[in-house]
């Protein structure tokens, strides 16, 4: 949904704990843990198990979770689809992931390959820590296949310990210890065993947010149409209203009788899909936003002259997500494109404005452990000549350049391009701990890259008002350069830490904590 996406310090900071408690357990027992047994090589091995073999979850999925016994003849037909392990993920639902069906004729020479890419699909719908696939002739000269799966905790209550801004941007504010948001986080990531996801956010603290979403991919036996829904209320003691030498600039001391910002939306939406790498989102929203009589004083072009504003908004988004995972993709490509239109409402109304952005990134396996990453990524804001402040964001906030997170841009569009060279430098089996039973949470997956990018942009373009001759990053051409160290573990969790130097306008060297792969 729209809600924008903060980093929780206490999510970042529980997370590393967790594996690094879970490293130092494994290692002490390492020596009297026995392995886990080899998955078995026929399917009649695993139908008489009154339960499915645990599987320990995966970082990054490979061939060797496909297994595919002789079969004779250049095709074979499917007799029979079977799984196993979903105790509370609906069949159906992973049925609608497949590209064949029973009675369906494969080509025996294209079997492996053509179970993978079904078992990666199943596997990227999130649900489970490890997906294998196994396919079998017998006696009869057709193919039964078996996907056998490991799920995952779905319920997911989080304390909410967050910060009001970025983490790079929040550590360098003299208020920091101010800006501190508390409260509760509740996920359920396979409500029903269908793929859903319930969602509601009680926050107190800095900022106030109540928020329930509901996201149903997709309904009925065929998952092609689905429905999205979500309401949102959310003040804040303090608000960036300006920026001046491309900084965001706050109130020095926070508002105690007033919220400078107040926000509040209701949305709804339908889900077009075709497979969980392929889908369309239309959704339509009605927003009211206000702020205080002091930020209206700061920056009247704010809401562009009004203290406060309504408008509805419109959405498509089409996303092609052919990528191996989607947490830490290695190989494949991904393309999402988007196009809104905003009209506001009232009679000294802002002029209507619309934005499209566009973005692709292509993943290559270079061989002996390498892998390269590269992605494009372009926004326009089109139809008005006037944008407010409120509406003129592009560098800084959903795209950046690395480097450069302490500081924004404002502007009409910009045009992105970043680059990583990955290299896969320590892929441990899963750590196991002995003292926890659960298969759902007592594995350990663990794999550390190291990486080197260099990123490029550019952003601007007139908004049709005053802005600040202090800030020089609007049409200048941004660059830095950096080495990374990721580490991907447990429930598609990614750390990355960067150093980087930033080439250009304000050349300067750091470190960033990032909780997301970058391209």
């Amino acid at each position: 949904m729209k809600y924008r996406r903060r980093l929780s310090v206490f999510n970042a900071v529980s997370w590393l704990l967790v594996f690094g408690l879970w490293c130092c357990a494994a290692a002490s027992h390492a020596q009297n843990t026995p392995l886990l047994p080899a998955a078995p090589d026929s399917l009649r091995e695993i139908s008489r198990e009154a339960r499915p073999p645990v599987l320990p979850p995966v970082v990054v999925p490979t061939d060797t979770l496909v297994r595919v016994g002789a079969c004779p003849g250049p095709k074979v037909r499917v007799s029979a689809i079977l799984f196993a392990g979903n105790g509370r993920t609906r069949e159906r639902i992973m049925r609608a992931e497949l590209d064949f069906h029973e009675g369906d004729s494969l080509t025996v020479d294209e079997l492996a390959s053509r179970l993978e890419a079904n078992r990666r699909r199943i596997f990227n719908l999130q649900l489970f820590h490890v997906v294998l696939a196994q396919g079998s002739c017998g006696g009869t000269g057709q193919l039964t296949v078996l996907f056998s799966v490991q799920e995952r905790w779905y319920l997911l209550p989080t304390p909410i310990l967050s910060l009001a801004d970025d983490f790079n941007r929040w550590r360098t504010r003299p208020d920091r210890w101010q800006r501190i948001d508390y409260g509760l986080h509740l996920t359920d990531t396979n409500f029903r065993g269908r793929a859903e996801q319930l969602t509601a956010n009680i926050q107190l603290g800095f900022n106030r947010k109540y928020e329930l979403f509901y996201e149903a991919p997709g309904l009925g036996k065929r998952r092609r149409i689905g429905v999205g829904f979500g309401i949102s209320y959310y003040q804040s003691r303090n608000l960036d209203y300006t920026t001046l030498h491309d900084r965001l600039r706050s109130l020095p001391e926070a508002e105690s009788d007033a919220f400078p910002i107040q926000r509040f939306y209701v949305s709804g939406g339908l889900r077009l899909r075709h497979t969980v790498q392929l889908s369309s989102a239309l959704d339509l929203s009605y927003h009211r936003e206000q702020i205080s009589d002091l930020i209206y004083q700061l920056n009247p072009d704010y809401l562009l002259g009004q203290p406060q504003r309504q408008y509805v908004e419109a959405s498509l988004v089409t996303t092609n997500n052919q990528r191996n995972t989607f947490a830490y993709p290695l190989t494949g490509q991904f393309f999402q494109a988007s196009l809104t239109l905003r009209q506001f409402a009232g009679a000294e109304r802002s002029p209507s404005y619309g934005t499209a952005r566009l973005r692709y990134a292509r993943y290559v396996s270079l061989g002996h452990n390498f892998y390269y990453a590269g992605g494009v990524g372009v926004q326009a804001r089109l139809l008005a000549a006037r944008l407010g402040y409120a509406d003129a964001r592009s560098f800084g906030y959903d795209a950046l350049v690395r480097g450069y997170d302490y500081y924004v841009v404002e502007g009409r569009s910009y045009a992105l391009t970043q680059q990583g060279l990955s290299w896969r430098a320590w892929a441990p089996p899963s750590l196991r701990i002995p003292f926890i039973r659960n298969p759902k949470i007592n594995t350990l997956p663990l794999a550390v890259y190291l990486n080197g990018f260099a990123d490029a942009g550019v952003a601007g373009g007139g908004v049709g008002r005053f802005q600040s001759p202090s800030n020089q990053l609007p049409g200048q051409l941004l660059a830095s350069v950096g080495l990374g160290l990721h580490l991907v573990t447990y429930y598609d969790r990614v750390f990355c830490l960067e150093l980087t130097r930033t080439l250009t306008v304000y050349p300067s060297t750091g470190f960033f904590l990032r909780t997301a792969f970058p391209i």
